[in-house]
């Protein structure tokens, strides 16, 4: 149940490989759509065998991302299996360079290999690229994310790759903000590109979801072989409902971009806000108040449409003050709010946001 690669299949624009691929053959009375495969064994005699090895409902899901991406995918349980999965990649006390204001459950994943002795952990500033092309020297392994979670900093990606390359290092690429559809890490020679299925891909706040995509035939077969030893496979379930968030990431993340665009130009005009952090494209912006993190507090409580959640890319807008949370880098504001745009009326959103905003910047 290996996926197709992706070079046998036809050369599609991004949103119709969104809607077609990972579908069964066109043949007659075959349905649209991949069936939930509910399986934990196999008759004998096949090439999986067992449950863990293999499902036709992942394969489906992992084909469609894996095209979209570029490569060939491998769907994990979660996002952070797949990033330990990857981690495994480096041997005992190799260096692993990361942005600073990294996704924190990975920063915090690293941090714990490193307390252990099991790697040697340089954060860097992403945006200081002359700086990151020097830390790659001696380097096993460049973790990048662009636009970085919550700070929306932008990596210069070619030049890092290169420099990295030339360490002999693997250079992985967090693609959860950007998806697919707005960056395509592989095409600029990134080595493997990441996913939190859970945002974006399956965007309906019902899934835990991971996913890796790689070109690199030798990578994927490891990082296969070691996922299915440590049992970080993926729900059936849980890919299906993914694989149906998919076909539809062209249209919401269209929606959810330009209400984000929209709000970005609203936002900055508001006195309660010191500063819009916005790189121009995607659904997720992040806020500074005037006032910092009591403020901050007070508009997470004080709105009725949106929603005070954590995580991120799904079809209702959330939002949430990212250093309530303790082990969140001292050097993001203390007034931070990462807001993730859904697909509501634009005109709502701001409503709901502006008046909230209004009430902090009332006399007394």
């Amino acid at each position: 149940m290996s996926p197709e690669h992706p070079a046998a299949r036809p050369s599609y624009r991004p949103a119709t490989l969104a809607v077609t691929s990972g579908r069964p053959p066109h043949v007659a009375d075959n349905p649209l759509n991949e069936p939930l495969t509910m399986a934990s064994t196999y008759v004998a005699g096949g090439d999986v065998e067992y449950g863990r090895y293999g499902n036709p409902t992942w394969s489906a899901f992992e084909q469609a991302l894996g095209d979209l991406e570029g490569g060939r995918c491998l769907a994990f349980s979660t996002g952070l299996a797949a990033v330990a999965t990857i981690l495994d990649l480096v041997g005992n006390g190799a260096k692993v360079v990361a942005p600073r204001h990294a996704y924190n459950g990975c920063v915090m994943q690293m941090a714990d290999l490193e307390a252990r002795g099991r790697i040697s952990l340089q954060l860097v500033d992403i945006t200081d690229t002359e700086a990151v092309v020097k830390a790659c020297d001696d380097a096993a392994l460049v973790w990048l994310e662009s636009p970085t979670n919550p700070a929306l900093e932008i990596a210069d990606i070619p030049p890092i790759v290169a420099a990295a390359h030339d360490a002999g290092a693997y250079v992985v690429v967090d693609n959860t903000f950007a998806t697919p559809l707005l960056q395509q890490p592989l095409s600029l020679d990134a080595d493997l590109v990441v996913h939190s299925a859970t945002k974006f891909i399956a965007g309906h706040s019902d899934v835990l979801l991971g996913a890796v995509v790689t070109s690199d035939v030798q990578l994927f077969d490891v990082l296969k072989k070691r996922r299915d030893m440590i049992g970080a496979t993926p729900g059936t379930f849980e890919t299906w409902l993914a694989l149906r968030g998919l076909r539809t990431l062209h249209v919401r993340l269209e929606r959810a971009q330009a209400n984000a665009q929209e709000l970005v130009r609203r936002l900055r005009e508001h006195p309660a806000v010191g500063e819009v952090r916005y790189p121009g494209f995607g659904a997720i912006v992040s806020v500074v108040l005037t006032d910092g993190a009591l403020a901050a507090d007070l508009l997470t409580r004080k709105t009725r449409l949106w929603v005070h959640a954590t995580s991120l890319g799904s079809v209702e807008s959330t939002f949430e003050r990212r250093r309530r949370w303790k082990t969140e880098p001292a050097t993001i504001p203390e007034g931070l709010v990462r807001m993730s745009v859904g697909i509501e009326d634009v005109d709502d959103l701001w409503d709901d946001l502006a008046a909230a905003l209004d009430d902090l910047t009332l006399p007394g």
